[in-house]
């Protein structure tokens, strides 16, 4: 329903062309409605509109799309929804754009004429006064959307767009229809209108502007949609309307009504007859009225059709839903009989299909037919409630009875139901009944027997051995009961331990001694069960424990509490124990420790007995916590160890918790900065040897060992130096002796020779021993006189110093200066060397033998003999004995 390659160009000669699109980027038109089918409705230009296509060659062409043809209304506006595009693709933009009305193309001039309503440069934007009513909507790229507003009844004709790019000139033109007032909408029925199926209507209107708003309503109420297209294929504002029809809407008129909501009028309308087909409607008379009567009555039925679309073809009637073998429109029954009663319909059928009527409900009146009893429920149990009632067919329903109890009657019970809330056993019996109507009353058919029932009453259960039991014995139990109806079927025990739960009589075979209490249950359609039995089974002492006070670590000298605990006992008169490491500790309770030592560890169990048994705890492990003590070095080896070789000394301690820190000593105290255990030595040198103590650190405090010894032996290598160098010493000494034997006889002759030259002064002289080193008299040879400390070692030095007698100062000033001068004066009167020997007897003469070891100033005599002058050469005396 577009136009297209209609239009007008220019070059030798123009020619109508056109071809429609949507326009797209135009902010106008971008909120379109969806394309509908376009129905046509006016044509007003004939074929000679198409006698002005291809009138030239052109080497332009443009597509344009937009409506055929355009309706209206005079007041109301018109939108031209319009769209273009060059066939010569993109970058062609228009220049000018004019509106014609009824124009015509004047081939000598080659130019179009008529009435311009608008004319517009697009580039510079100038158009005619016109342009008021007549507004461009478009742009100069694809979009040539108009509107006119209002729209009058002489714009009705033929309208020309002319549009100018560049070189390039074209005209489209379109159908202006515009009638004097509103023209009516088109109504149209899709599908054929069935009663109860939905269906759905459409009001179309060949009209849209967004500038004057309409609106379609409709005569009948449903579901409403309206929807307005405009686009360059189609403008037009339609309703659809959804409905359910019924049969009542047959042969009635369906309206729409275009609406002017700004004038509040209607504009113009459409209407149309309804023709919905549904099945026949109906309605049953019947005489008597009431539908009631008495049996051997007459009764009449008519069957009416209220109406049928199709008209209705046949005609059935039905009882209870049972096709009766009648047919027609009327029903008669003559002397109906109580059999006869029930729900009536007749059913009209056409060819949508069929419909039935109202039900009526037909009574025949009749006396109570002979009743009999029914019981509910069928099994009755003491102490429910039973409810009879009396079963008897009337019409109308008995409304009186009486009731019998063993052929007794009943006073005060009238009613249909005879309830008793509480049956007793005294209400077993024969129960009977009789109904009345208005009509009479009836009969005794047949009496009910009510048979009370009853679980079983009186069940006790009974201990077949009835002496103390104790634990692990067998127990037998019986379960008895007085009465039951219907009787006993069988029996439940509560006894878990038990091996028949379904028997009589009920064996527990070692019963525990937390055994609970037994009871049984009789059944036969219901159970009861006996009051329970509690079985005092006599047990030793359960559950025994140990609790301690205070239950953190327990240290040392602190006060410690052992309660002996437990669950229970039967007999409850208890005894309690206690050992220690298995060995009977105390009795009592409670075992106390005013001050806990660590010889108090080990394992503890608490005995508690009855007359039953006795029961012992677990084992608890007593442990007491202690710094360390008894600390001890031990070495191995033990027996000393050769150097060269490993030595292991090991920290040996007592302590709770273990010693955590380890410190090692030697025997100046010096810290040995080792921190283990075990301090291994390896390679042993004799430096090592000596003593050791060690240091042990918990976290409740330390202590100390006291020092060991370490002997470290020299080793073969170390013994053959050792040797090499004593005898080498040895022999440095022999050389030294023979020297020293030597010097003392060449001692002993210079001695001779001055010997009767020097005389005793008698002035006494000092002997200072700087060192002398006795051997003591057990190391000393018995045969030996005296010691010789040429032997030793070391060699003692003595000063001997001469002073000057009275003779030598005489002589001397005698002697006058000459001699004085003779004397050197470097002359020394002392001895430089000197051998003392103290003998092991008393041979001083002036030391007391008592004194074995006096290192201290030994005195002596010089004597000189002879007064005679010393040559001076003489009288520096090198070496000298002295005798004691």
């Amino acid at each position: 329903m577009r136009k297209q390659g209609k239009g007008v160009g220019i070059g030798a000669q123009e020619e109508l062309s056109g071809r429609c699109q949507r326009p797209g980027g135009s902010k106008t038109n971008s909120s379109w409605p969806r394309l509908l089918p376009r129905h046509s409705t006016m044509h007003l230009l004939g074929p000679s509109l198409l006698l002005l296509e291809y009138l030239a060659f052109s080497d332009s062409a443009w597509n344009f799309r937009h409506p055929k043809t355009l309706y209206a209304w005079d007041g109301a506006c018109v939108w031209i929804p319009c769209t273009y595009s060059s066939v010569k693709g993109g970058g062609h933009t228009l220049d000018n754009l004019t509106v014609y009305h009824n124009f015509t193309y004047d081939k000598k001039t080659k130019h179009y004429n008529g009435t311009i309503l608008y004319n517009k440069s697009l580039k510079t934007k100038e158009s005619t006064p016109s342009q008021e009513r007549v507004q461009f909507l478009g742009n100069n790229r694809n979009n040539c959307t108009l509107l006119i507003n209002p729209v009058k009844v002489n714009d009705s004709g033929l309208l020309g767009l002319r549009v100018t790019s560049g070189t390039d000139k074209w005209m489209a033109s379109l159908n202006l229809s515009i009638s004097e007032s509103a023209p009516q909408p088109h109504i149209e029925l899709h599908q054929e209108i069935r009663e109860d199926q939905e269906v759905t209507v459409t009001c179309s209107l060949n009209f849209a502007c967004r500038d004057y708003q309409v609106h379609l309503q409709w005569s009948l109420e449903g579901s409403v949609a309206t929807s307005t297209i405009l686009s360059p294929e189609r403008v037009a504002t339609q309703s659809h309307l959804s409905f359910q029809p019924k049969w009542t809407h047959d042969g009635k008129n369906l309206t729409c009504q275009l609406w002017d909501p700004m004038k509040q009028r209607i504009l113009s309308e459409k209407t149309v007859l309804l023709e919905v087909k549904h099945a026949p409607k109906l309605e049953i008379q019947v005489s008597p009225q009431e539908a009631i009567v008495t049996e051997g009555e007459s009764v009449t039925m008519r069957c009416q059709v209220i109406s049928s679309n199709p008209p209705h073809w046949s005609v059935s009637w039905f009882k209870d839903r049972t096709k009766l073998k009648e047919e027609g429109t009327t029903l008669v029954l003559p002397e109906v009989t109580r059999t006869m009663s029930g729900q009536y319909t007749c059913q009209v059928s056409n060819d949508v299909g069929s419909r039935q009527s109202d039900v009526v409900d037909l009574q025949v009146h009749y006396p109570p037919e002979p009743s009999w009893v029914q019981l509910s429920p069928s099994s009755i149990k003491e102490g429910v409630t039973v409810e009879l009632t009396c079963m008897s067919v009337a019409n109308p329903p008995p409304a009186n009875y009486t009731w019998y109890f063993n052929e007794q009657e009943i006073p005060g019970k009238n009613g249909r139901t005879f309830q008793i809330p509480q049956v007793l056993v005294k209400h077993a019996g024969r129960y009977s009944c009789l109904a009345e109507n208005s009509l009479g009353p009836g009969s005794v058919d047949r009496e009910a027997d009510l048979n009370v029932q009853y679980p079983p009453k009186g069940v006790t259960t009974v201990i077949q051995n009835p002496t103390p039991i104790r634990e692990g014995d067998s127990v037998t139990l019986s379960c008895t009961f007085n009465s039951s109806n219907p009787r006993v079927t069988r029996y439940n025990w509560n006894s878990p331990g038990s091996q028949d739960h379904t028997s009589q009589k009920l064996t527990i075979q070692k019963v525990t001694w937390d055994a609970q209490p037994v009871k049984c249950e009789a059944c036969n359609q219901w159970c009861s069960w006996s009051p329970s039995v509690n079985l005092n089974v006599l047990y030793a002492p359960r559950d025994v424990n140990i609790q301690i006070s205070p239950n953190t670590e327990i240290q040392s000298e602190k006060r410690v509490l052992l309660q002996c605990q437990y669950s229970s006992s039967r007999p409850a008169d208890v005894h309690f124990f206690w050992k220690k490491d298995g060995s009977l500790l105390k009795e009592g309770k409670t075992l106390t420790f005013g001050q806990i030592f660590p010889e108090d560890s080990g394992t503890y169990h608490c005995l508690v007995n009855n007359s039953i048994g006795q029961t012992s705890s677990e084992a608890y492990e007593l442990q007491v916590l202690y710094a360390p003590r008894r600390l001890r070095v031990s070495i191995s080896p033990k027996d000393g160890v050769v150097e060269g070789k490993t030595a292991v000394l090991t920290c040996e301690s007592d302590a709770n918790p273990p010693i955590s820190h380890y410190d090692w000593f030697d025997g100046k105290n010096q810290d040995l900065h080792y921190y283990g255990q075990m301090l291994r030595l390896e390679p042993v040198k004799l430096q090592h040897a000596g003593s050791y103590w060690c240091r042990g650190t918990n976290r409740l405090g330390q202590s100390q060992s006291p020092p060991t010894t370490l002997t470290v032996y020299y080793s073969a290598a170390t013994i053959s130096r050792r040797v090499a160098l004593g005898v080498g010493f040895c022999l440095a000494i022999f050389l030294l002796a023979i020297w020293g034997v030597k010097l003392q006889r060449s001692w002993k002759r210079i001695q001779r020779q001055q010997g009767l030259q020097e005389s005793s002064s008698g002035q006494s002289f000092f002997v200072r021993n700087l060192k002398a080193r006795r051997t003591p008299q057990a190391e000393r040879p018995a045969s030996l006189g005296c010691y010789n400390p040429v032997m030793e070692d070391a060699v003692s030095y003595a000063t001997l110093s001469f002073p000057l007698g009275e003779t030598d100062t005489r002589r001397l000033r005698d002697a006058g200066s000459s001699e004085m001068r003779e004397i050197p004066p470097s002359r020394d009167d002392r001895v430089t060397y000197a051998v003392v020997q103290n003998c092991q007897v008393a041979d001083y003469e002036n030391v007391t033998p008592e004194v074995l070891d006096d290192e201290g100033i030994h005195y002596s005599e010089l004597v000189h003999f002879g007064n005679g002058k010393r040559a001076l050469a003489q009288e520096g005396v090198e070496y000298v004995t002295l005798k004691h």
